[in-house]
């Protein structure tokens, strides 16, 4: 186990007594729910424990409601619609967003929310320190550090652990967060959208254990990768258009200009254009390249615009105070 400071987490919520909202996604964990509300009550006894129940059909919402739990059920299946629904719901000026498979140390919320409140931060992710190769198999730590390195790459390399489930929020990190994702991914726009807005964001090393015996993992480990995979490309493009697009058109342009190569050298010593073909579909892909440079660079212009209006929307809450 991790040594917590617990005095510091007990200074900081002494003085200004923030409303701390610890909200729980859950898809038949009914093994693992009583524990994780029970921990977490005994963790943030100020805190109100909402678990948010997916489509369960193994008693998960009974099992939450009886440890003492608020309890609410989203009908659209997956992990992102389930948070879309939380963070709209749920009115609080601190959150904690942890998976109800009993792997997160709850011990470490104290120390979390302290952190973020002391250093008047808007997202603290739990880093996974464990062991136990059950609980964090070598591939899922590879799928980890290389979308999280492919992320920092373009965004920044400010978070260390991109798919950590296990997060404290400010409110107006919260309630400026449009949570468009629909499943596991969302992780992975949760730090987008802290990285991209600049954000002031924290991390702290959480013990990560194995699921109880009983429980079984959602996650698909290649199908819920390509996922996220898909998610990084797609934030790339509507984040930064112009970077995305002007690599698609330095691709083209090299392709246009390795097909019009031959012809063009063909034509010095000959004179003649006998692959006329070939000429006409290079001058057609360097076109579409100059044409990606324009729409990268119209996009970059609408993405500022979009950047703008996050940020208004984020700006319309107080920062947390400790």
């Amino acid at each position: 186990m991790l040594d917590i400071p617990f005095h510091l987490a007990e200074a900081c919520l002494r003085g200004s007594a923030p409303r701390i909202a610890v909200l729980i996604p859950c898809h038949n964990e009914a093994v693992a729910i009583p524990r994780v509300v029970e921990a977490f009550r005994r963790a943030l006894p100020e805190a109100t424990i909402h678990v948010y129940d997916n489509n369960s059909t193994d008693g998960t919402a009974e099992a939450a409601r009886a440890a003492g739990a608020v309890v609410r059920t989203e009908r659209l299946q997956g992990k992102g619609h389930v948070v879309r629904r939380m963070f709209a719901d749920v009115e609080a000026d601190l959150y904690v967003l942890v998976d109800g498979d009993d792997t997160y140390d709850a011990a470490a919320a104290p120390a979390m929310v302290a952190l973020l409140l002391e250093d008047q931060l808007d997202m603290v992710t739990g880093v996974r320190v464990t062991a136990i190769e059950a609980a964090y198999r070598r591939g899922h730590r590879f799928g980890n550090w290389m979308l999280t390195g492919m992320v920092a790459q373009v965004f920044g390399d400010r978070i260390s652990d991109m798919l950590s489930g296990y997060r404290v929020f400010s409110r107006r990190f919260v309630k400026s967060f449009p949570a468009l994702s629909a499943g596991f991914e969302t992780e992975t726009e949760l730090t987008i959208h802290a990285l991209e807005l600049n954000m002031p964001v924290g991390e702290l090393p959480t013990a990560y254990k194995d699921r109880p015996a009983g429980s079984a993992s959602k996650l698909r480990t290649y199908a819920d990768g390509l996922r996220i995979l898909r998610t990084i490309l797609v934030l790339v493009k509507e984040e930064r258009p112009l970077q995305f697009f002007s690599l698609a058109a330095l691709g083209l342009l090299l392709l246009g200009l390795g097909l019009a190569a031959p012809v063009l050298w063909q034509y010095l010593e000959t004179g003649l254009v006998p692959r006329l073909p070939t000429a006409v579909l290079a001058t057609g892909v360097v076109l579409l390249s100059f044409l990606s440079q324009v729409c990268g660079l119209v996009l970059d212009s609408v993405a500022r615009g979009r950047k703008e209006s996050k940020r208004l929307a984020y700006l319309a809450h107080r920062a947390p105070a400790a």
